[in-house]
């Protein structure tokens, strides 16, 4: 995790994953004994925990709504259980259907204001258990195997890393492209209680 100074801010940006397949997974990880379960919503990540200065703001929402006007909407199939072990303590759900879109949308998102480079090539996945023993992970793979998800990703979400460690999603913003770039206006909306 980014270190904060000052005023800084943490954000990051991912495609959350919709009810009823978001709570499922949550609960799951919470099942697995994954002390982040409740502090961050199934997701499948397009930026990373990246710290930016409040007055950069505006320019990182302007590259999103780029990116998201530039891009359509997909469907996104998560099937089956994947780890990283032994490199990472993770068991993670397998993206099957969608990757390609996934990382295209990751690929635009981390340029401009946003650019970055990567400690590992990009693998789209939600993740269902990580950094818990060895046992909990073993049963994190098997007992998940057999879940499902097929569910149509009509946007993709701008998140901020809250003083109390909490992942919140503060910003929507919807895929709106036709397969070209776009240049008209963004449709965003904040969203409400956060």
């Amino acid at each position: 995790m980014p270190e904060r100074a000052g005023t800084q801010m943490r954000i990051g940006v991912a495609i959350t994953v919709p009810e009823p397949y978001g709570s499922v997974l949550q609960h799951a990880r919470a099942r697995f004994g994954d002390p982040l379960a409740r502090d961050i919503p199934p997701h499948i990540t397009l930026l990373g925990p990246t710290v930016v200065e409040p007055d950069e703001m505006a320019t990182v929402s302007a590259h999103l709504a780029r990116v998201s006007t530039a891009s359509r909407p997909f469907v996104l199939h998560l099937r089956g259980t994947g780890t990283f072990r032994p490199v990472s303590p993770v068991v993670f759900m397998q993206v099957v259907e969608g990757i390609g879109e996934c990382e295209r949308l990751e690929s635009a998102v981390r340029t401009g204001p946003l650019h970055q480079d990567l400690r590992f090539n990009y693998h789209p996945h939600v993740t269902v258990a990580h950094e818990v023993p060895e046992p909990s992970l073993d049963r994190a793979f098997d007992e998940m195997a057999g879940f499902e998800a097929r569910f149509v990703v009509s946007g993709f979400q701008f998140y901020e890393h809250g003083d109390d460690s909490v992942w919140r999603p503060v910003r929507d913003y919807l895929l709106t492209g036709t397969g070209g770039t776009r240049t008209t206006a963004p449709r965003a909306r904040e969203r409400s209680g956060s």
